[in-house]
């Protein structure tokens, strides 16, 4: 079905809103300090609900602090919903999470300028605390933790007042789960984090699924010695041990066939003296991909290929899951949707996985979900030199307006 193009969103206006809103919480350097439940934070979600609610949409927050746009259709029934975060890494850029949420309330000002409505409401919504707890997303798709106590800032300050400074309420918790007869379909608009866009020239990434992540911690335990005394062939040096498990890690990576990144990023040696033979090694193990049975397979030949490193070399060796977080995959009605406004539009595309985690990975959980990319200079990202033109900006929210005007039809 051909869509006829509404008027396109207003470049000006969209980019104005961003720069705005990196002035709460600006640091010297040109970056955004805007860690969550922190005052910068409380402010930009002062403006935006008052962005929101210029744009015609009415907004309530829920019990895990999530402030909710709510654009009425034609139709009573479930949302086709956008949106992300405003709360931002200690240092950060201006663009990563707030495109998706500025962006979508521009759409919806285009709209409610030209006097149109969908046949669906269209909800924008800003999650909580995506940078630290996630615990906005895990909220509405019911996947949150009984206990507060995993939620404490790393301050000590209890979410419980946190949410109370947000108006949301961690006894009501549960009253934050949506389902798919609430909220049709979820497209968030992000920022790459990565280089594929730019270094191929592509104006638009179709998000294929946002990966699964594995994290384990590896414990390897041998002998301290004397460096001078304990010959070669006496020694149970669990460094040497460590070394070949992670050179086994970045050969998996880099020799299976498939989409993963593994990486072990955290070495703690002990004793850590130049004289002493490692009686003890400790490091963390990242596993990524988009395919569940192949991060299950990878793990699976680790561990093995693990246990044989310790045999040969007399030493121990213990796994511990740390994270496991399972893959989410794009809805392929939602990326063929984008693919046809890419085309209609006349921009560049091109299919990848995200690799980061984004809130669409928790939406997703529970209703269908799709995601639109836009490039970021050098593939920066959580720092203050993050960049993405204002033109990459808007062609991003310009895709984003059309792939809610075909989906409209779609879920009909």
């Amino acid at each position: 079905m051909t869509v006829t193009l509404v008027p396109k969103v207003n470049s000006d206006r969209l980019n104005r809103s961003i720069a705005q809103l990196a002035e709460i919480g600006k640091l010297p350097g040109g970056g955004v300090s805007r860690v969550a439940f922190t005052q910068a934070d409380l402010l930009a979600r002062q403006l935006v609900q008052s962005w929101m609610i210029e744009a015609g949409m009415a907004v309530r927050i829920d019990a895990a602090g999530n402030i909710i746009g709510r654009y009425a259709g034609l139709k009573e029934g479930a949302a086709l919903a956008t949106g992300s975060y405003i709360d931002t890494v200690p240092v950060a850029g201006r663009y990563d999470g707030v495109l998706g949420v500025l962006a979508g309330i521009e759409v919806v000002k285009i709209l409610n300028e030209n006097n149109l409505r969908l046949e669906h409401p269209i909800e924008v919504i800003v999650f909580t605390d995506e940078e630290c707890s996630v615990i906005g997303c895990k909220a509405m798709a019911g996947n949150i933790n009984s206990d507060p106590e995993d939620y404490r800032r790393r301050d000590g300050t209890p979410i419980q007042a946190c949410l109370e400074l947000i108006d949301g309420n961690w006894s009501q918790i549960a009253t934050a789960k949506r389902n798919s007869e609430e909220i049709a379909a979820f497209v968030e608009l992000h920022v790459e984090q990565a280089s594929i866009l730019e270094s191929t020239g592509t104006e638009i990434g179709i998000v294929k699924g946002i990966v699964g992540q594995y994290r384990y911690g590896v414990t390897v335990t041998g002998r301290p010695n004397h460096a001078g005394a304990t010959p070669m062939n006496m020694r149970q040096d669990a460094l040497v041990a460590a070394v070949q498990m992670v050179l086994t890690v970045n050969r998996i990576g880099t020799e299976t066939p498939g989409e993963q990144v593994a990486t072990v990023g955290y070495l703690k040696v002990s004793p850590n003296a130049v004289n002493i033979v490692p009686g003890r090694v400790e490091f963390a193990l990242d596993l990524r991909d988009l395919s569940q049975t192949h991060l299950d397979e990878s793990i699976g030949q680790m561990k093995r290929e693990f246990k044989a490193i310790a045999t040969a070399t007399e030493t121990q060796v213990e796994i511990a899951q740390k994270l496991h977080v399972l893959p989410t995959i794009a809805a392929p009605q939602i990326q063929k949707t984008i693919r046809q406004v890419c085309q209609e539009l006349g921009m560049s595309y091109t299919y990848l996985a995200s690799r980061a985690g984004h809130d669409a990975q928790e939406i997703g959980r529970f209703t269908e979900m799709g995601m639109i990319f836009v490039p970021s200079r050098c593939g920066i990202s959580h720092a203050e030199d993050e960049y993405t033109s204002p033109e990459q900006c808007t062609q991003g929210a310009n895709v984003l307006l059309q792939t809610f005007l075909k989906l409209d039809w779609f879920y009909k």
